[in-house]
C-alpha cells in the first residue's frame, strides 16, 4: 500500500533543489580538477569555493550558511551566517564543503569530493564551537541495534547479525589517524576488516549507509561539520548515525562547556538535522570508491555526481559531460 505522503508526492510533484544545487557541485569539481597532483591545496580549494560561490547565487532559495569555508573577511570563502541563492525560494539551512579532501586532491589521491548539504531553516546543527566529533555511521541494519556507548567489538557482530554475514566478511572505514589505533586494533581483534582513509570522512559515512555498499561501517573521530554533512546524506537513504563531541585540546573543551555542550551526550541523527527533509549533493573531484572523478576527453570534461533527497526518498547518479570551450 503507498504511503498517504508518497501518494501526494506523486500526484503533487515539488521541485527538487538538489538537481539545481548539483551544478555548483559540478562547477566546484571542474574547476579543481586542473590542481589535482599539483601540491597546492589552497588554490584547488580556492578555485573550488569562487565556482561553487557564482552557482549557488542562481539556485532558486534563500540559504543560510551554517557550515561554511572561511570568514567573511576572508572572502570569497563562504563563510558562516552567509545567505546564498536568489532569495526567491525556500529558506533553508546549507553545509558546503567545495572539497572534501583537499590534501587528497593536492597529492592526486582518490575519494575527494566537491559536497553541499541542505535541510529546512532552523534543523541543521551548529557545530561552531567544536570541531571533531566520535561517530558511527551503518545502513538500516544498525537501527535500534549498534550504539555509540557499546565496545566496537559488540557493534560488530550485533550489525554481523543482523546483515545475515560472518564478521570476519565485515569492512570498516576509518580516518587513518593516531588517535585510531586502538580502535583499529579493537576492530581486527574483533575479526573485521578496515579500510583506512587518508582524509575525507564523509565518502566513507555515506559508503556505510548505502545499501549494496561493501563499507559496512565508517566509525572514528573525525570532523564535526562532516558529521552534519553526513547526517543529511544517512537520512536520506534511510541509515543509521550517532555523534558525540570530542574536542582535540583544553582550550577547546573548555569552549564546548562554555557555550552549553554536553560533551556526554550522543547526537542521533534527529540531534545532528532534524526533519525529513534534507539534500545531499556530491561531485567527484578525484575517483573514489563513491564517485568517479573529473575527466577530460578531448573537447569534453565528464562529472558523476549523487544527489539524495530524503522527502522522497531517491538516490540518483548524474553523468554529465560539459564542453570544455563553455569553461574556458
Amino acid at each position: 500500500m503507498v504511503s498517504t505522503e508518497t501518494a501526494s508526492l506523486f500526484l503533487h510533484p515539488d521541485r527538487n533543489l538538489g538537481m539545481e544545487l548539483v551544478r555548483a557541485t559540478e562547477a566546484a569539481a571542474i574547476r579543481a580538477a586542473p590542481f589535482i597532483g599539483r601540491g597546492d591545496k589552497n588554490a584547488a580549494d580556492g578555485a573550488a569555493v569562487d565556482a561553487m560561490r557564482k552557482f549557488l547565487g542562481t539556485v532558486h532559495f534563500d540559504g543560510l550558511v551554517v557550515i561554511g569555508e572561511g570568514e567573511k573577511d576572508k572572502a570569497p570563502m563562504l563563510f558562516n551566517g552567509e545567505h546564498v541563492g536568489n532569495g526567491r525560494g525556500p529558506a533553508c539551512d546549507i553545509a558546503v564543503d567545495p572539497i572534501d579532501g583537499t590534501s587528497l586532491t593536492a597529492a592526486g589521491r582518490p575519494n575527494a569530493l566537491s559536497v553541499i548539504a541542505v535541510s529546512d531553516r532552523g534543523s541543521m546543527y551548529n557545530p561552531a564551537d567544536v570541531f571533531y566529533m566520535d561517530k558511527i555511521v551503518t545502513g538500516p541494519e544498525g537501527i535500534g541495534l549498534v550504539d555509540l556507548r557499546r565496545p566496537i567489538g559488540d557493534n560488530l557482530r550485533a550489525l554481523a547479525a543482523a546483515k545475515g554475514k560472518p564478521v570476519e566478511d565485515m569492512l570498516v572505514a576509518v580516518l587513518d589517524r593516531p588517535r585510531h589505533a586502538q580502535l583499529i586494533e579493537d576492530i581486527r581483534a574483533a575479526g573485521a576488516g578496515t579500510r583506512l582513509l587518508l582524509d575525507g570522512d564523509v565518502a566513507g559515512g555515506v559508503n556505510a549507509a548505502r545499501p549494496g555498499s561493501r563499507i559496512d561501517m565508517c566509525v572514528g573521530v573525525g570532523g564535526t561539520p562532516e558529521g552534519v554533512i553526513t547526517a543529511c546524506a544517512v537520512k536520506a537513504l534511510g541509515g543509521f548515525i550517532q555523534g558525540r563531541l570530542h574536542p582535540q585540546s583544553e582550550a577547546e573543551h573548555t569552549a564546548a562547556l562554555a557555550a552549553g555542550h554536553d560533551l556526554d551526550r550522543v547526537l542521533e541523527a534527529d540531534d545532528l538535522v532534524s526533519g525529513s527533509n534534507t539534500y545531499f549533493v556530491a561531485t567527484g573531484v578525484t575517483d573514489g570508491f563513491l564517485l568517479d572523478g573529473v575527466r577530460r576527453a578531448g573537447p569534453v570534461i565528464s562529472t558523476e555526481s549523487i544527489v539524495l533527497r530524503s522527502h522522497s526518498g531517491t538516490v540518483r547518479r548524474v553523468a554529465a559531460d560539459h564542453l570544455i570551450e563553455k569553461w574556458l
